[in-house]
C-alpha cells in the first residue's frame, strides 16, 4: 500500500514546538533557528495541508481547532519516534539534560561544567540555553534552571531557590565618560537604555528603586540578558546586571555600577520532578550549583 505523501519533517517539528511553547520565538530558541525560519516552516506546512493551523494572538500564537487536533497527533508521533530512537541506540553513558536561562549558562556555568561532567561521575551533560520551559513529565529535560519570582512550584515539580542576586545598572567606563551627567534615577530614566525582551524589566527596576513616575523608556532590545550586558561592555549604553552575571566584569573594570542601589527582583531556581528530587543526578546537580554560586 502506497503511503500518502507526508509534509516536511522539519516543518512538523517546528509546528510541534510552536504548539507546545505558544511562541514562534521560543520554538526557534529550542530548535536553534531564527523565528523567521520557524514562521516560514509554519507557512509551508499550512500551504501543504491546505489548512490554517495557527493564528496570531498578541505577542504569541494560538492553534486553531484544526491545529489543536493535528498537534495532539503530531506530538504523539514524535513521542513514539523518541522512544524508538532510545530503544535502538546502545546503552549510553548516563546523560543529564538541563535547560537553563541563557545568561547564567553562558556567563557562569559553562566554565565550571567540567566539575559536573568529570570524574568520578563521567556523565554526559547536555546544557541547553533557552527561555523555553521543558515538559519535565515527558522527559524533555531532567531539570531546568530558571530566573523567576516565586519558588513554590505546583503539581508534579519541585523548585529550590539557589540565589537572589542584587540587580543594578551597569555601563562601560568609556560610556560613562561620554555621559558623566547620570547622577540620579531621573537622569537614568531619560537616556536610551539597553533592554531585554521589552521595557518591562527596567520599569519594574525603577519602581523598586523608588521612581514610579517614569517617562516612556527608550533604547534597543536584545532579548537576552547576556546580550544586553555584552552591549554595555561594548559601550553601547546602560544595561541591568546582577551579582551573578557581572561580578567578573566589575572586578576587571570592564563594567561599572552606574548608580548605587539595593534592588532585588527574581531568584535563580532549580526545577525538577518531585519524584526525581532525590535521584543521585539531581542531588549532584543541586550540590554543584550551590558550590558554583557560593564560590563565584
Amino acid at each position: 500500500m502506497t503511503r500518502p505523501r507526508l509534509p516536511s519533517l522539519i516543518a512538523l517539528r517546528a509546528f510541534e514546538a510552536v504548539g507546545r511553547t505558544g511562541s514562534v520565538r521560543a520554538a526557534g530558541d529550542e530548535l536553534a533557528v531564527s523565528h523567521t525560519v520557524v514562521s516560514r516552516h509554519l507557512q509551508n506546512l499550512q500551504k501543504s495541508l491546505g489548512v490554517v493551523l495557527v493564528r496570531g494572538e498578541g505577542r504569541g500564537v494560538m492553534l486553531t481547532s484544526a491545529g489543536l487536533a493535528f498537534h495532539g497527533q503530531i506530538s504523539q508521533a514524535f513521542d513514539i519516534i523518541a522512544r524508538a530512537t532510545s530503544a535502538a541506540r546502545p546503552t549510553p553513558r548516563p546523560t543529564l539534560n538541563i535547560w537553563c536561562i541563557p545568561g547564567i549558562a553562558n556567563r557562569l556555568l559553562l566554565s565550571r561544567l567540567p566539575e559536573l561532567t568529570g570524574p568520578p561521575r563521567n556523565w554526559e551533560v547536555n546544557m541547553q540555553p533557552t527561555l523555553s520551559h521543558p515538559d519535565l513529565a515527558r522527559g524533555e529535560a531532567d531539570a531546568e534552571i530558571v530566573y523567576a519570582d516565586i519558588t513554590d512550584a505546583p503539581g508534579a515539580v519541585m523548585a529550590e531557590a539557589l540565589v537572589r542576586p542584587r540587580v543594578f545598572p551597569v555601563a562601560s567606563p568609556a560610556y560613562l565618560a561620554r555621559y558623566p551627567a547620570i547622577a540620579s534615577l531621573e537622569d537614568l530614566s531619560e537616556i536610551a537604555l539597553i533592554h531585554e525582551e521589552s521595557t518591562a524589566q527596567w520599569a519594574r527596576w525603577f519602581e523598586r528603586a523608588g521612581l514610579c513616575d517614569l517617562p516612556p523608556l527608550r533604547g534597543q532590545r536584545l532579548w537576552h540578558a547576556h546580550l544586553a550586558i555584552e552591549a554595555a561592555r561594548l559601550g553601547q549604553g546602560v544595561a541591568l546586571g546582577n551579582d551573578v552575571l557581572v561580578e567578573d566584569d566589575l572586578r576587571s573594570g570592564a563594567l561599572v555600577e552606574v548608580i548605587s542601589s539595593s534592588v532585588y527582583m527574581e531568584t535563580y531556581q532549580l526545577v525538577a520532578l518531585k519524584e526525581r528530587w532525590s535521584d543521585p543526578a539531581i542531588v549532584a546537580l543541586r550540590d554543584w550549583l550551590k558550590r558554583v554560586l557560593a564560590g563565584r
